[in-house]
Formats: C-alpha cells, sequence, structure tokens
C-alpha cells in the first residue's frame, strides 16, 4: 500500500512529541495514525501505530489506556504469522501488565513473547525480555526462576558479545 506524504509527517511529528517526553500527545497522534490506515484497510500498519501508541502512553503513566491501545494487536499479527511483530506486542502487554502490579500476567505476557522472539530469530530481544521476566522473579523472591529465565535468554544467543559471553559464563557455572 502506498505511504500517504501526510501520514509520514504525522508519525515524524509522532516520534518528535515522544523524544521530547510529550507521551499523551504522541499516543494522541499514533492513535490518529492508526485510524487512518484501519479505514484504508492496512490492519498490518493500524496495529503497528497503536503499539506505538500503547508505548507513549506506557511512559506517560496512562496504564489503562495503554492495555486498551496493545489489546489485540498480536492477534492482527498472528493473522499473517508475523513472529517478531507478535512478540513486540506481547512484550508491550507485559510491560503495561507490569506497571499495573498484575505481575501474573505480566509473566504470562512475557513468555508468550519470548516464545514468538524464539520463532522469529529475534535472540536479541528474546534476552530483553527474559531480562524483564528474570527482574520480575527477582522481586518476587524466586531467585531459582530468576536464574533460569536468564540462562534461558544467553543460551538462545548466536552471535554474544564479550558481555554476553561472560554473563553466560556465570550463569552456567556450577555451584
Amino acid at each position: 500500500m502506498e505511504t500517504n506524504p501526510e501520514i509520514i509527517a504525522l508519525v515524524s511529528q509522532a516520534r518528535d512529541q515522544y523524544q521530547q517526553g510529550d507521551f499523551h500527545s504522541a499516543a494522541a497522534i499514533y492513535g490518529r495514525v492508526g485510524d487512518v490506515y484501519a479505514s484504508q484497510g492496512d490492519v498490518l500498519m493500524a496495529a503497528e501505530m497503536k503499539n506505538d501508541q500503547c508505548v507513549s502512553l506506557l511512559r506517560g503513566g496512562f496504564l489503562q489506556e495503554a492495555l486498551d491501545a496493545v489489546n489485540g494487536t498480536e492477534d492482527v499479527f498472528a493473522s499473517v504469522q508475523d513472529f517478531r511483530r507478535m512478540g513486540i506486542a506481547a512484550a508491550n502487554r507485559g510491560s503495561v501488565l507490569e506497571a499495573l502490579k498484575r505481575t501474573p500476567d505480566a509473566v504470562d505476557a512475557y513468555t508468550l513473547s519470548a516464545e514468538y522472539l524464539q520463532k522469529a530469530g529475534e535472540d536479541q530481544m528474546r534476552l530483553q525480555v527474559m531480562q524483564l521476566l528474570s527482574a520480575i522473579h527477582l522481586k518476587r523472591g524466586k531467585l531459582l526462576n530468576a536464574v533460569m529465565a536468564l540462562q534461558s535468554g544467553f543460551s538462545g544467543i548466536r552471535n554474544p558479545t564479550k558481555k554476553q559471553k561472560l554473563m553466560k559464563k556465570l550463569l552456567f557455572i556450577r555451584i
């Protein structure tokens, strides 16, 4: 589908607002652009904009609105088996659920995100999600689960950095 120059300008404006810390304005613009894409029948780009809107709302502290924005986007990406964007949407949902203190739901969302990202071959993104999951386990006093989440995240890295290699060695030391 051809991209409208006005949409490009609006997305650029939303990014500028986001970078300036005006998360509510950025979210509003992303929402409008999402509505335009939806009216044009481009459900994938509409869902993409809803995810950007979710992140903006989350950063601004508008948690329920962020959850409302991201809900359903995983299903849109699933319809075309776009595991990368499914993983991102699930991680965004997990972040909102974590902020809402709905910890069990956040754990489920992050776990699902990691599965999607693994299917997409996105090992670095999966590691980030597993680190978030590990942090939740640490906060809940579940040290073994935290270590296992990190081990799982690092074990999937195909080309680790020097820092990641060191972390992997430390995590896999048997005491």
